[in-house]
């Protein structure tokens, strides 16, 4: 079975916050075994990722205009921004979801290899929530208004007409570039009266992880896959 799922690679986080994350991470070499791959874990793999996909379209009815979605990248960089995450990090990246013509699509911000532009990205929920890179995805949903949710999906859709950056330096003083969790948090900030997004801080350096937004008070756990 062909799969054509384009796979996505993260940029790398920056000076800044590489430096904070070897500053927090240990110190100790470990030596490795050789890495043997074997038919029967190939056979796994190809089921595991048939049973992610139907799990992933399984889901897709239940996700709503506005809902946040996150997902678990399995690469180097995404383990070192989940590290970030003060009080949990099950989750390295984010988004915002909106059905547009009967099709869900997912706005969020990221670099690499395959978004050389770094804009904002619209990505199907399957781009998005694809399991060759990634471990498992996430559904929450912010006890909003239906109001607010129209207003949030024209800032989100403004950013992206706009072609919104993403932001290297992840300084949340500046509104010209942005990184994930900051499109995120300040999307829904601007659309509502009622949000107020947690922000995280490593001795001076302020910003928002991704946990800062799905442990909200107002943000409901309404779904999780993990690709197993």
């Amino acid at each position: 079975m062909n799969f054509n799922i384009q796979t996505a690679i993260r940029w790398p986080a920056g000076c800044l916050i590489f430096f904070l994350f070897m500053l927090a991470s240990c110190r100790q070499q470990t030596k490795y075994a050789a890495l043997i791959i074997t038919k029967e874990d190939s056979l796994k793999r190809i089921q595991v990722i048939k049973k992610a996909i139907n799990a992933i379209n399984s889901i897709e009815k239940n996700i709503a205009t506005g809902d946040l979605v996150t997902r678990t990248g399995a690469d180097f960089t995404s383990e070192s921004l989940r590290k970030l995450c003060r009080r949990d990090n099950t989750y390295s990246h984010c988004g915002i979801a909106s059905w547009e013509n009967d099709s869900l699509f997912i706005y969020h911000a990221m670099g690499g290899e395959w978004n050389p532009d770094e804009k904002l990205r619209r990505d199907s929920w399957l781009q998005f929530a694809e399991p060759y890179s990634n471990k498992g995805t996430g559904h929450f949903r912010f006890g909003i208004t239906q109001s607010a949710i129209t207003n949030l999906i024209k800032i989100v859709q403004q950013y992206y007409s706009s072609g919104l950056t993403f932001d290297m330096k992840f300084d949340l003083a500046t509104n010209e570039k942005m990184y994930c969790a900051e499109f995120v948090a300040k999307s829904y900030e601007t659309a509502t009266n009622s949000i107020s997004i947690n922000r995280s801080k490593i001795n001076n350096f302020q910003f928002i992880g991704v946990d800062d937004l799905f442990l909200n008070p107002l943000c409901k756990k309404m779904g999780q896959i993990v690709y197993k």
